[in-house]
């Protein structure tokens, strides 16, 4: 499918690694002009080189953490007609609740969440200036159901869904779109380093503790299997091309049926 991206210029924050390498990818793959985001200058330039000889396609980097200000005005600054803007920069961290202190809070809150919300503020008015735009957070399905383990995470992820809905009615009636899409358990590069360093930790095979994860931890989940970056990739492709203009305002599950809910 010609999903009509050639020539689109796209900005992925967080793109060197998972699920931001894979999206990057694929818009490169379908004809956009991508920019690809990292902190290091080293990381962003192997990924830069690897995405045009892999695509062929017209590839740019931009090196700096999109959690600070200075660094998101810089790249908007650099790139000022970006027209798909994709939120996908993220940490996340298992912590009992006890154990997480103001501070975990607070740069949780700034990387998730305003890192994306200071971007699309920035980009915004070129885009109602052209009349076209996509804006896309990548959340993930702990924002619906929020982890005992990690609760601080869920609430950015919920928070994203708020910010994405709300800018979506602010830009009603233009041709800018605005979504968010769900991820749910993933095998990105932090959550198989992580999941196979618990596995070990277990003395079990990835396959093994995969297994046990579905049926005890995630036991809604229809694919009983931890995604991967290209199918989440597929999907925000398609919502960030001209073909998905009546999407707008939607939280978007690529979550495995994790969330146990028709709607």
């Amino acid at each position: 499918m010609d999903l009509h991206l050639k020539g689109k210029l796209a900005l992925v924050s967080g793109s060197t690694a998972g699920i931001g390498l894979a999206i990057a990818t694929t818009l490169a793959q379908e004809g956009a002009r991508v920019i690809v985001n990292g902190r290091s200058q080293s990381s962003v330039d192997a990924v830069v080189k690897q995405l045009k000889a892999e695509t062929g396609g017209e590839v740019a980097g931009f090196a700096g953490d999109l959690s600070v200000a200075a660094a998101a005005e810089e790249v908007a600054r650099r790139f000022p007609n970006v027209e798909i803007l994709v939120n996908n920069l993220g940490i996340f961290e298992p912590k009992p609740f006890e154990a997480i202190p103001d501070e975990d809070w607070l740069r949780f809150f700034d990387v998730n969440v305003l890192s994306g919300v200071r971007l699309a503020r920035l980009y915004l008015p070129a885009m109602r200036e052209a009349d076209w735009g996509r804006i896309i957070f990548i959340s993930s399905e702990s924002g619906v159901q929020i982890p005992a383990e990690m609760i601080h995470y869920g609430m950015t992820k919920t928070a994203q869904l708020a910010v994405s809905r709300g800018l979506a009615e602010a830009v009603a009636g233009t041709g800018i779109t605005v979504n968010s899409v769900l991820p749910g358990p993933t095998k990105s590069r932090g959550v198989g380093e992580f999941v196979e360093t618990l596995a070990k930790a277990d003395g079990k095979s990835f396959e093994a503790f995969e297994k046990e994860f579905f049926e005890k931890v995630r036991p809604t989940s229809l694919i009983k299997r931890f995604g991967t970056p290209q199918e989440i990739a597929s999907l925000v492709a398609y919502i960030a091309s001209p073909l998905a203009s009546a999407t707008t305002g939607a939280a978007l599950r690529a979550d495995g049926g994790v969330v146990k809910s028709a709607f």
